[in-house]
């Protein structure tokens, strides 16, 4: 970018030259059937929207609050990427007040960071500031990558959208808000190619890979339960039920496209900013906030795909359209291959597995975290894949003997999905993998919102025995913002 940018509200785009990198795929596509007896490496003929390595990846950010702060100063930290345009339905928001993302956050604070920090390094960068994200990726062609960090009702609409328009796509957890979407943007990412990325970073942490290889390797034996726990509780404690009363829409906030798909509702401060998650119209509670965190150990070492049941209860249930203070659920994974039978627990609100014995010195350490017991001892690892230590015959093992490394190490989460656009190999965390654990965690959801033991059909995506499950399952969508 060589001038500042500026959203164009109105009329066609004005016409522009060939982009450079329109231009040098269509040379190398032209070249590439000269060349067709030779081996020609993936990175130098690149696939659909593969960045050169010697060029910059032009990021966009859907979503300015929240995780979104995160993310920016993520992709802002690699010299090989630069953010070019911001959209947000919120001009500002006022975060300080919360428990965390304590910022104002919003398009325009997004909009001056990124041109602050860029203006250091290269002569009047700008970024281009929308309201609405479809029209930012319309005007500016030049978006290689977008950074998903919307409400969960959102991330389905704009992934899909994104990479329908041949933009890698990185989104945050979970993945989408039901598991119709979750299938969905798996497919279209493998029919686009485009680099992915699930914004669980944990994933990317060298001790989850660590504690991946010890379980693979027999560490503890033959893992049959797995308990995972997050001391999260409900952003609106006090909330008995949805807010009826009307109150002003905050200037700068364009409330309709913010409620996006779902069906149009009064504006009320204890929807936003982050308070939404306790909506199951927008969140999916901490089940669904944490689970493709905490959950996402047990499913990668021991490759879980479908539970034939799950059940939950919730702990200070208040209204059926509000997530509960607390939860606990059980999944029970049947035996697949060399995978034994498997129970899994989850917990949130507070609540957590008893811990085993000689465990009283760490206990500090897991207000949050995974414990996998297995025929030969246990082991516990720290929230978000952090440090695994074992526990055998009522013994810490601080620093067990870890196996040769099986798993690529990474410099952080989004290096590894940088990387990936530029042509490397697929992001640890892409949305194949990323699909699979959110359905995981939305089976959870799904059992936490109907109350029922669920019997779980997965080749036709549907609950045997609760028959109103369906809208759950695949969403319900206001006109004009189906996603399909």
């Amino acid at each position: 970018m060589s001038a500042k940018q500026q959203p164009i509200s109105s009329g066609q785009a004005p016409a522009t030259p060939l982009p450079r990198r329109e231009f040098l795929k269509q040379v190398s596509a032209g070249a590439a059937a000269g060349l067709a007896f030779h081996i020609v490496p993936r990175h130098v003929l690149g696939g659909r929207g593969f960045v050169p390595p010697s060029e910059k990846i032009n990021v966009a950010m859907i979503g300015c609050g929240g995780r979104a702060k995160g993310n920016l100063q993520g992709i802002m930290q690699h010299a090989d990427a630069q953010v070019i345009a911001v959209a947000d339905p919120a001009a500002e928001s006022d975060s300080r007040n919360l428990k965390i993302y304590r910022a104002i956050n919003g398009r325009l604070p997004f909009k001056s960071e990124i041109e602050g920090f860029y203006e250091k390094k290269t002569a009047n960068h700008g970024c281009a500031e929308y309201e609405d994200f479809r029209i930012m990726l319309e005007k500016e062609p030049a978006i290689d990558a977008v950074v998903i960090s919307t409400p969960d009702h959102q991330h389905a609409h704009g992934a899909v959208h994104a990479m329908r328009q041949g933009k890698h796509c990185y989104c945050e957890k979970p993945l989408t808000h039901n598991i119709r979407e979750a299938r969905l943007v798996a497919r279209v990412a493998k029919e686009t190619g485009v680099a992915t990325q699930l914004g669980n970073q944990g994933h990317s942490r060298e001790t989850m890979a660590q504690t991946v290889e010890l379980i693979r390797a027999n560490a503890i034996g033959d893992v049959r339960e797995v308990h995972s726990w997050v001391g999260a509780r409900r952003w609106n404690p006090e909330l008995l039920a949805p807010p009826t009363e009307t109150v002003a829409v905050p200037k700068g906030l364009n409330w309709d496209l913010w409620v996006g798909p779902r069906e149009m509702r009064p504006y009320h401060p204890a929807y936003v900013p982050v308070h939404w998650r306790d909506f199951w119209e927008f969140g999916c509670g901490a089940l669904g906030d944490f689970g493709c965190h905490d959950l996402d150990s047990p499913t990668w070492a021991l490759n879980l795909y479908a539970p034939a049941t799950i059940e939950a209860h919730s702990a200070g249930q208040t209204h059926p359209e509000l997530a509960p203070h607390g939860s606990i659920c059980y999944f029970h994974f049947p035996k697949s291959g060399d995978q034994p039978e498997l129970k899994v627990t989850w917990y949130d609100g507070g609540l957590m597995p008893e811990l085993p014995p000689g465990a009283d010195s760490i206990r500090g350490k897991y207000s949050r975290g995974v414990m996998f017991v297995g025929t030969n001892g246990a082991m516990l690892c720290e929230g978000a894949g952090g440090t695994p230590r074992i526990i055998r015959n009522g013994e810490v093992i601080e620093k067990p003997e870890l196996p040769a490394p099986s798993i690529p190490r990474v410099q952080d989460h989004h290096r590894d999905w940088l990387d990936a656009c530029k042509g490397g190999r697929p992001a640890l965390s892409n949305f194949e993998y990323g699909a699979r654990l959110t359905e995981i965690t939305l089976l959870g959801v799904l059992a936490v919102r109907t109350g029922r033991r669920l019997h779980w059909n997965h080749a036709d995506m549907r609950v045997e025995n609760v028959s109103d499950a369906t809208p759950i399952i695949e969403g319900t969508y206001r006109k004009g913002w189906e996603v399909s």
